[in-house]
């Protein structure tokens, strides 16, 4: 019987990890490309393929890539950072909204 997640992998971008599944949508750090364009990550640390094998990198798993598209470079949400210092008047308010990247896993 064949389930949801029978074939995925866990690889690192932007210092973060993140599961692949063929056809998910992940919002990832800032990569390089425009909508359209298609991605390569290499640094794959584990991979399930069928019928329960796993294999797991040391730290990566040789040959081994996943593909995935790039779907939109947006911003994420904004935080607000306030400064506060009671008693001397100062205070400061600034935000900031993280660039990211929406791919879709294509193949592992």
């Amino acid at each position: 019987m064949k389930t949801l997640f029978d074939k995925y992998a866990i690889f690192q971008a932007g210092g973060k990890q993140y599961q692949a599944i063929p056809g998910k949508t992940l919002a990832l750090e800032k990569c390089d490309g425009s909508a359209g364009d298609s991605i390569l990550f290499n640094e794959v640390v584990m991979r399930k393929s069928g019928d329960n094998k796993f294999e797991f990198g040391q730290p990566f798993v040789q040959n081994a890539t996943i593909k995935a598209s790039i779907i939109k470079q947006t911003k994420g949400p904004k935080v607000v950072i306030f400064k506060f210092q009671r008693r001397k008047k100062r205070r400061t308010k600034t935000g900031h909204r993280q660039p990211m990247t929406v791919v879709r896993i294509e193949s592992i």
